[in-house]
Parts: C-alpha cells; structure tokens; sequence
C-alpha cells in the first residue's frame, strides 16, 4: 500500500515578534511499495520539514499522512530515519550501536546480536563488531547508521542528506552501496539531497521542490538507478547522453526557482 501524503501543509506558529512560516502547501504524494523517492530543491523548500512529517517528528497544519493505511500521529518502528550526521552512540561500539534498537524494543542479546551481525554485512562492516565508532572514519560511520536503521525492520527508510558530510570518492561508493542494500532489501526509501546528480542517479522517482512555502512542481520517473543495479557502472549511468540532459533540464527548475523567490 505504501505512503500516502494528501494535502498536507504546514504553518509555523508566529514567535519572537515573527510572523507564522508557511513552510509547506498542498503536498500530495504516494511513495509506493520498493520505491525510491528523492526530494530536491533549493534551500528552504521544505524537504527536511516533509521527511519530519513522515518520521512523525510534525504534525501537518492541515492533510494526513497514511503509512500502510494507517494514519501517521508519530514517530513508528515502521520508519527509520538515517541523518546526514550519524547520530551514533560514541560509548557503544560498532554491533551495539546497530543493535540499540533492538535492544530498546527488548530483544535478547542473542537475538539482536543475530539481525545486527547480519546488517553488519551487508554494510560491509564485517571485522568491526567490536570496534569503538569514534575511531571509524565518516564513511564507515554512516555505514553503521544506515545498518543500525535496518536492523529494526522499517517499511520505510528516511534519509536526511545522509552523504553531503563525504568527500567525493567516499560519497560515489556509498550511493552505490545504498542502491545495492536498496534492492537486496525491497525497502521503500524517502532520500533528500542537494544533489542534483545524486537525485538523479539514486532515485526512481525525483520530486522537485519549490522555495517557501514548499511545493512540489515537478515529478520524475527515473530509469537510471535500475541501469546501475542490471550492471552498468556508475560512470556510464552518469555519463549518458539522457542522464546528462535531465540533469541540466533539473538544474534550470532549480535555479529558475531560486531567481523566482529572490
């Protein structure tokens, strides 16, 4: 059934002399079963405060939110939320920080130690079980954040610019990574980025976000994460003719955007 989203918006109450922020107006949107639906937009669209809504960190001013048919009134094991900084628990090592969850619903040692080892691998974390985070570069870091949010089993994973602290080489592997885990998974994944070739690379739908109060005015089907996942490297996807083309046709809606709301 998947996420639906019907004419949510959202107003921030006047405060410190301030008047209200509408800071989103009129969304609608369906995130389906195994979709991957990244949002973009110019600072200030509203994406982070539409990833809240769907964590159930927000309630909308107006609209509903349905996960599965059941309304969204807060946050839910059924979502996970991976940040753009890791959050990670520095006096816990590697497998109890991707186990906390677990072990906060009261799963067995045993039990938890089992799903987090198996996430463990999947992330390519295998070796660093016992390893301090602290003492894990960012990469890996973030690696163990998006394990420790699919240990717990979400029918939804929320990722709030989980790549723009990496550097460049790090920040390509982990897209590949995230599609591999993606389709080995069969999650349903909200992703916002300021990327527009990592937007369009990762996600088989792109939303495009107007500036405040935050609209969605375009809506892209994408092939090019399925070319990447059936076996063409990353630097041919990216390098396609078609891909270089939305790319640009994204880049003028954004910055036509931009110039609008000056």
């Amino acid at each position: 059934m998947g996420l639906t989203i019907e004419n949510v918006s959202v107003v921030f109450p006047a405060a410190n002399g301030r008047p209200p922020v509408s800071a989103l107006s009129e969304i609608n949107l369906q995130i389906d079963d195994r979709e991957f639906v990244v949002a973009l937009g110019a600072s200030g669209c509203g994406k982070s405060t539409l990833l809240n809504l769907i964590a159930g960190f927000l309630a909308p001013t107006s609209g509903e939110l349905t996960l599965n048919g059941r309304r969204v009134e807060g946050p839910g094991a059924d979502r996970a939320v991976v940040f753009q900084k890791h959050a990670l628990l520095p006096w816990l090592n590697v497998i109890d920080n991707v186990a906390f969850g677990l072990q906060i619903q009261g799963i067995s040692r045993a039990k938890r130690y089992e799903t987090a080892n198996k996430f463990v691998g999947l992330l390519g974390l295998d070796g660093f079980q016992k390893s301090p985070v602290y003492m894990l570069s960012g990469g890996m870091q973030q690696r163990v954040g998006i394990a420790r949010a699919l240990t717990c089993d979400p029918d939804v994973l929320l990722m709030d610019e989980p790549l723009g602290a990496l550097d460049a080489l790090t920040r390509e592997k982990a897209q590949e990574l995230i599609l591999n885990i993606w389709d080995n998974t069969h999650k349903s994944i909200f992703f916002i980025t300021h990327s527009v070739e990592e937007a369009l690379f990762m996600g088989t739908k792109l939303v495009v976000m107007s500036p405040r109060p935050g609209r969605i005015t375009h809506v892209f089907d994408l092939p090019f994460s399925r070319q990447f996942l059936d076996g063409q490297s990353a630097r041919e996807v990216k390098a396609a003719p078609e891909f270089i083309r939305l790319r640009e046709d994204v880049l003028k809606i954004i910055f036509a955007d931009e110039e609008a709301a000056a």
